[in-house]
Parts: C-alpha cells; structure tokens; sequence
C-alpha cells in the first residue's frame, strides 16, 4: 500500500497527528541540511607535497654512498622510480640501487634490482653491469664445499650469461675469473662426495660423483684427480677398459701429474697398461673441451 492511499484512510485526527509527529521529527534534527556532509560551506583541501627535483635525490644517494651508508643510498635511489618514473633518472637510480645494496652486503637486493633493470632496459649501455652485479652477488655468497652449492650453481649461470651476452663488456675478464673459482668449487663438493662413496666400496656411486667432474669441469684443477679414481673404482668393479681409458687420457691432458703416476701403477699392478678406447664416455668427453665461460651444448 502507497503511503499516499494509507495517508487518505487515516481520519482528519489522524492525519493531524501524523503532520505533528513528522514535524517533530523535523524539528528534532533540525534540517536535512544539517546532518548532510556534503552541503556545507567547507571545501576539502588535499595536502599536496612537493616533489624533490630528481638531480637532488639522486646526488643525495652519492653523498650517502660516499657516507658508507649503503642501505639509505638504496633507498634514496629506489625513491627517484616512484617520483619520477619512467625517467632517466629512474633508470639511474635503478642501477644504483643495485650497487649501492652489493657494496652494503645486500645480496638478495642487489639481485633483485638487477633483475628489474635487466627486465626494464634490456638494450641499455649499464645492461652488462646489472648482469655483472647480480652475478657477483651470487658469487659473494658462495659457501665451503662441505655446505648446499646452490649459490655456486647460480653463480656459473650467470657469469656464463655476462660472457655470452656481452662479450666485448670490460667485465668478461673478472668474469672468467669467477667462473673458474665458482667452478672449481662445485668440482670440489663433487669429489668430496665422490671420496666418501669409493672409501665406503660404493663404485658406482663414486664413478657418478668423478664423472660428473670429468664431463662438466674439466677445466677445474680437480679433473686430474678425477680421472685417477675412476681408474680406481673401474679397476675395482673389473671394468678394465674404461679404466684403462681414464688413465690413458689422463696421461695423454696431463702426463706430468703426480695421479697419473697413481694410475699407472694401479694399472700395471693389475697387469695392464693405460689403453684409450675412443667409443669410452671418458674419450668423447674429452673431445673439444669448452673453455672457461662457454657452455656445453
């Protein structure tokens, strides 16, 4: 029923009283105006900050820099993308900010800013130093043999990234450098490994441990060794031929070594002589070896 039909049945003394209940209603809350937020005089002012020029917050990260206060210089450089995106001086600050958090110690920063630049300014002159920065900061992490090599194998990857991507960057050579060392360690948690599995008579799980060295870092000072206990754990499994091929190729890379005068012995002891089978694993392995910061295909 409309208010208007419920209105018309009441009698003249009910309608009266309706008049008077509404209008003391109205009166009790003064005017609609009143109470209505928006139909006042005042206006809604919003603060509004000034932006600092962008030349002034980046020179502020430097001082900051030069102050060894690394984590605020970061932050000084990070502001300049939300105050001035799309900038010049964000891109800056973006590189910045990755070297101000590497040179602070700030590793998982340094790597993600270095992403982030990577990802927005693939073609940029400061393209090969983002990769560079992220690269070292997985390096700089690098842990002792006897702890998880994830941050090595991260770090190879990378560092392999910079020399093919950027050839001619004058960051190559200290990258070759890092390639070697991180390599080196991984070799080496391999071959710790590997010792452990031949002390306790497991062969096949030394031979997997040696030849994952052999195949992936031969350039790595642990090779050589490598190729003496897989003579050991083939010889021992009675594998003869491929333990003839490891010592024979191991004379053949590297005949002065102190471990191929190990296998040798090791070999004419069991009555045979070093004997290089090319259809061998170890053969074919050692077939075009990669140099430092090129990957197998």
């Amino acid at each position: 029923m409309s208010f208007a039909k419920a209105y018309s049945g009441f009698g003249a003394a009910g309608r009266a009283l309706i008049i008077g209940a509404c209008g003391m209603l109205l009166a009790g809350c003064d005017t609609l105006s009143s109470i209505n937020p928006f139909d006042k005089d005042d206006t809604y002012k919003p603060e509004i900050v000034a932006s600092t020029p962008a030349e002034e917050v980046y020179n502020d990260g430097l001082a900051r820099i030069q102050k060894q206060d690394f984590e605020g210089a970061a932050k000084k450089f990070a502001s300049l993308d939300k105050q001035h995106p799309y900038s010049e001086w964000a891109r800056k600050g973006l590189i910045m900010e990755a070297y101000a958090n590497y040179e602070g110690g700030l590793y998982e920063e340094t790597i993600n800013a270095s992403k982030r630049y990577l990802q927005s300014y693939p073609n940029s002159p400061d393209a090969a130093y983002a990769q560079y920065l992220m690269a070292s900061a997985y390096y700089d992490q690098i842990p002792d043999i006897t702890r998880d090599q994830a941050a090595s194998e991260r770090a190879i990857l990378t560092l392999q990234d910079l020399v093919q991507r950027y050839p001619s960057s004058e960051y190559v050579a200290d990258a070759k450098k890092k390639l070697q060392v991180a390599s080196d360690q991984l070799a080496g948690k391999e071959m710790e490994v590997g010792r452990f599995y031949l002390q306790k008579r497991n062969y096949s799980g030394a031979i997997n441990r040696f030849r994952h060295v052999v195949s992936r870092y031969q350039t790595t000072r642990h090779v050589e060794e490598a190729l003496e206990r897989l003579t050991e754990a083939y010889m021992a499994m009675g594998i003869v031929s491929e333990a003839q091929t490891a010592a024979a190729v191991l004379g053949h890379n590297f005949p002065d070594s102190p471990w191929y005068k190990d296998a040798y012995a090791l070999l004419t002891k069991g009555g045979v002589e070093p004997r290089e089978d090319s259809e061998s694993w170890i053969s074919k392995a050692f077939r075009g070896v990669p140099q430092v910061g090129q990957k197998r295909a």
